[in-house]
C-alpha cells in the first residue's frame, strides 16, 4: 500500500512525494537515468530520454524501474499499488502506443515535460502486462503525475483507459480515484477551525482544544482512510517559501498517513510498514528520502552527475 502527494511552493515549484508501504524492500536506491542513456523498450514507446531524470527504484536487465520519479522539467509520476482494479492488455495492440507496464514511469518522464503533454498522449496508449523478466512479476498498479500546474491520476482497468483530474493532489490504494474523491463528501464537517461553543438546554459545552474541528477524520491505515487524511493535510498545510520549509512539509504530511510495524498485518502474516518516504523538488531538482530504519533526511542533487552520459547512476548512500 502506498500514499502520493503534490503541491507547489509560494513561487510555484512542484514537489512530489510518496510512501512506500509494504513488508520488505526490493533494494531500492536512487537512480539517475541521464539524458545520452538508450533504454531497451519492448515495444519501441521510449527510444531515447528528452530529459534527465532522477527518482527510487531498481535497475533490472539494464532498464531503470521506477517506483517513483521526476525529469528536469519538472514534471513526476509515481505508481502505487492497484491490485484488483488494474486490468493490463495481454498483448501490443496494433495501432497504439505499447508500453510495457513496468516502465511506463520511465515513458512520463523521458518523453514529456508538462501533464498536458501525457494527457494528450493517453488517448492512444495501451499499457502491456509484460514482465521485465520471470524474477519480477508485474505489479498492478496506478499512478500519479504532477507538474507545477496540476496533477492527474492514469487508471488502466476493465473499461480501459481512465484519466482523472486530481483536484485534491493526493493518491492512495484501490478502490479508485472516482470512488475516493467522491468519498471525500461525507467529510465536509472537518474543519481545522477551534468550533465554537454550544448550548444544550442550560449547559454550555466547550472543546477541550484545538484539533476539534477535526472529529471524524479516519485514523487507520485502511487505504480508504489515508486518502482521506492526506487530502485534509495537503489542502490544508499553509504554502510554504524555500527548499527547507517545502522539504519539511513533504515528510510531515507523509508522516501523517506513515505505516507503523506491527499495526497492520497483510495477507502473507506479515506487518507492513512504511519502506520508504521520498520526493522530488522541481526547485533544486533534488530527490530527498528516508527510511523505516533510519529517519534522517537524505538528498540526492540530480545536477550532482553526469546528466548528458549514456551510463545509469545507482546511488550507493547519499546523505543529506
Amino acid at each position: 500500500m502506498c500514499t502520493a502527494i503534490r503541491f507547489t511552493d509560494d513561487k510555484g515549484q512542484m514537489y512530489l512525494a510518496r510512501n512506500l508501504d509494504w513488508s520488505c524492500g526490493y533494494g531500492e536506491r536512487v537512480v539517475v537515468t541521464p539524458r545520452g542513456f538508450k533504454p531497451n523498450s519492448p515495444f519501441g514507446a521510449v527510444t531515447g530520454m528528452r530529459e534527465p531524470v532522477i527518482g527510487m527504484g531498481i535497475v533490472e536487465e539494464g532498464m531503470p524501474l521506477y517506483f517513483d520519479c521526476a525529469n528536469a522539467s519538472g514534471l513526476g509520476v509515481a505508481g502505487l499499488n492497484f491490485p484488483g482494479y488494474a486490468q493490463y492488455a495481454d498483448a501490443p495492440v496494433e495501432g497504439k502506443t505499447n508500453v510495457a507496464a513496468y516502465e511506463f514511469p520511465l515513458w512520463v518522464v523521458a518523453n514529456f515535460t508538462t501533464v498536458d503533454e501525457v494527457e494528450r498522449a493517453l488517448d492512444n496508449l495501451v499499457i502491456v502486462g509484460k514482465p521485465i523478466n520471470d524474477r519480477y512479476p508485474v505489479s498492478l498498479l496506478h499512478w500519479i503525475i504532477g507538474d507545477a500546474t496540476r496533477s492527474i491520476v492514469v487508471e488502466q482497468t476493465a473499461q480501459g483507459m481512465e484519466v482523472y483530474h486530481d483536484d485534491v493532489d493526493v493518491l492512495a490504494n484501490q478502490p479508485g480515484f472516482a470512488w475516493h474523491r467522491e468519498n471525500l463528501r461525507n467529510y465536509m464537517n472537518v474543519s481545522n477551525e477551534l468550533p465554537q461553543n454550544v448550548v444544550w438546554d442550560k449547559a454550555e459545552l466547550l472543546p477541550y482544544g484545538s484539533g476539534a474541528g477535526m472529529r471524524g477524520i479516519p485514523g487507520d491505515y485502511y487505504s480508504t482512510s489515508r486518502f482521506v487524511r492526506v487530502a485534509y493535510l495537503n489542502s490544508h498545510y499553509p504554502v510554504q517559501s524555500g527548499e527547507k520549509a517545502n522539504v519539511s512539509r513533504m515528510f510531515h504530511e507523509l508522516e501523517g498517513v506513515a505505516m507503523i510495524d506491527g499495526a497492520a498485518r497483510m495477507t502473507n502474516g506479515e506487518f507492513e510498514r512504511t519502506v520508504y518516504t521520498g520526493g522530488y523538488s522541481a526547485a533544486t531538482r533534488t530527490y530527498y528520502f528516508n527510511t523505516y530504519e533510519d529517519p534522517a533526511i537524505r538528498s540526492v542533487t540530480m545536477d550532482d552527475y553526469d546528466t548528458e552520459g549514456t551510463e545509469l547512476v545507482q546511488v550507493a548512500d547519499p546523505r543529506a
